[in-house]
């Protein structure tokens, strides 16, 4: 048997054995203690009358990322904030992957700015390191994770290819924003209009992918 998800096993829903399970509506928490993501996933929420409420506004604790992955780290704290609260709860775990430094920050990308969550000195540390590199290669990658109070959960991730620039730019954005620039385009995500951002990133990408399966 393959690794079982939530009581249906990947192997299981590779073959079509198992249907996503559905959101019925009503409260939904989104599990994040950060202020821009909470604000981008209910905008990314908004076209389905979700009640949202933060995990912060609710006072709930912040569990442990002890997951090697993305998807790991998401479902870890979609399950707490959805047991604690005995709500269905969406959580988001992304990161910046550089390629010249093989992956890094990656699921380090929140910790590399420090207790003060102060991203200036995360995008430093990264431009540092890359030091002379000519390959300034790097996307953004997501899991959604979506879970109920009862431990199942739902989990799609995405993802967006692009470039590392410095100085940073822009301001409209949070976290690596003002130093990445998505492929083909000539914008830091930092400069980027929210709704043109929402149409290419990574949440976005796996947004969509969560929304065909338990939305639309």
């Amino acid at each position: 048997m393959g690794e079982r998800d939530g009581g249906v096993t990947r192997d299981e829903r590779e073959r079509g054995m198992s249907a996503p399970r559905r959101f019925a509506g009503g409260r939904l928490v989104i599990a994040s203690h950060n202020a821009g993501k909470v604000r981008e996933i209910a905008d990314l929420l908004r076209p389905f009358a979700v009640e949202v409420v933060s995990a912060g506004s609710l006072g709930l604790d912040e569990p442990e990322e002890t997951g090697a992955t993305f998807r790991a780290n998401a479902e870890l704290k979609a399950r707490a904030a959805a047991k604690a609260a005995g709500l269905p709860a969406l959580a988001d775990d992304s990161g910046l992957t550089v390629t010249a430094l093989g992956g890094a920050p990656g699921i380090y990308s929140a910790r590399w700015a420090g207790d003060a969550r102060d991203f200036s000195v995360a995008m430093a540390r990264v431009w540092r390191e890359l030091g002379g590199a000519a390959d300034h290669g790097a996307a953004f990658i997501a899991a959604l994770s979506l879970c109920w109070p009862d431990g199942h959960c739902e989990t799609f991730e995405g993802r967006v290819d692009g470039a590392l620039v410095w100085p940073p730019r822009g301001d409209k954005g949070f976290g690596y924003d003002p130093m990445f620039v998505p492929a083909g385009g000539a914008l830091t995500f930092g400069e980027m209009e929210p709704n043109a951002k929402h149409r290419i990133s990574h949440r976005a990408d796996a947004f969509r992918k969560l929304v065909a399966a338990c939305f639309a």
